[in-house]
């Protein structure tokens, strides 16, 4: 699926360019066609739990944590393994609309850089009010009546399609910023935090800009968002492995199985990290032991963890015997992929 996938998209890219004449934003729209057609050849069938095995194919390693709702533990995963593994590393904070690894690694911030999307600036002057830029857009950010046209900016999604249909050429593309980029340091980890501006809601384009920064050669920690909508699909994109970090409970059971068909569709392998451990009824572990999918890491429902993660504190930091268990982990998800 994942070759018919790559081959359908790269067709994809190709007839939009030629079709339109115009150059296109190959990255951004490959993008988009490699989901649909993806999400396309899922429905074929209910092809059930997979873990895909597959080699990473760079020196470095790009590692996601995610795994469903809010809370469940995954910026607390993703920053005691950040503590634990000796040597640089580069750390990225992808819950863009609800950034808090700072909180636990403290960077000492050095840059911001602005990310911007296109929006369209409409020139009047020439505007024929045919409303085929209203027609097309499927979000209702553009309507025309009679001689008025009115722009719903916060409903635009930067598609670029009323430009492209629009017969008089009265529409050009501006830039609009939705967010920044914080880049610093803590020790020898690099830290990339992405931030939303409030009352936008594309995470993607940040989401791009932090991957941009993603060194080949080097460990890549990534703390995507919750859910399994878009921006966590973002986030683990180009991912040698994700670990899946749920907890014992119906509602973690629940956005495990959703998260690890996500990871089947995008051909990620992955495994699970059982946080709050012994205070469920068992059926993650039966889930897990049924599909195949290993338990790498558990940890328990601790009075003294919860006390040090809410002071902002990993706690792999304060006792060794757990950054011994999170550099056990590293060194397991090394040889799933190796």
């Amino acid at each position: 699926m994942r070759g018919t996938a790559e081959g359908l998209s790269k067709l994809g890219v190709e007839r939009v360019a030629h079709c339109t004449g115009r150059d296109v934003d190959v990255r951004e729209l490959r993008a988009l066609v490699e989901r649909v057609v993806r999400e396309v050849l899922s429905r074929e069938g209910d092809r059930g739990v997979e873990v895909p095995k597959r080699k990473k194919t760079r020196p470095g390693i790009v590692l996601a944590i995610v795994g469903g709702k809010g809370g469940t533990g995954k910026t607390t995963v993703a920053v005691n393994l950040a503590v634990s593994l000796r040597g640089p590393l580069r750390f990225f904070d992808g819950d863009v609309e609800e950034p808090d690894a700072y909180l636990f690694l403290r960077p000492i911030f050095r840059e911001t850089v602005p990310v911007e999307v296109p929006v369209p600036q409409f020139d009047l002057s020439r505007c024929t009010y045919c409303g085929a830029c209203a027609e097309f857009c499927r979000f209702n950010a553009i309507a025309v009546a009679r001689e008025n046209l009115v722009f719903f900016e916060g409903l635009c999604r930067s598609c670029g399609g009323c430009a492209i249909v629009c017969p008089a050429g009265a529409i050009s593309p501006r830039g609009k910023e939705i967010g920044q980029v914080w880049i610093g340091e803590t020790g020898e980890v690099r830290f990339f935090g992405g931030r939303l501006v409030p009352g936008e809601q594309m995470v993607s384009p940040i989401l791009w800009t932090l991957a941009g920064y993603r060194d080949d050669e080097a460990v890549n920690i990534v703390d995507g968002p919750p859910g399994t909508r878009a921006g966590m699909i973002e986030a683990v994109w180009g991912a040698d492995y994700c670990l899946l970090v749920t907890e014992p409970t119906p509602l973690g059971l629940h956005d495990l199985v959703r998260s690890a068909e996500v990871l089947g569709i995008l051909g990620i392998p992955y495994g699970v990290v059982l946080n709050k451990d012994e205070i469920g009824d068992g059926r993650v572990e039966q889930f897990c032991e049924g599909n195949q999918v290993p338990i790498l890491l558990r940890i328990p429902y601790d009075r003294d963890i919860a006390a040090l993660c809410a002071r902002g504190i990993p706690f792999a930091r304060e006792d060794p015997g757990w950054a011994k268990k999170f550099g056990e982990l590293f060194r397991a998800v090394q040889e799933e992929v190796s």
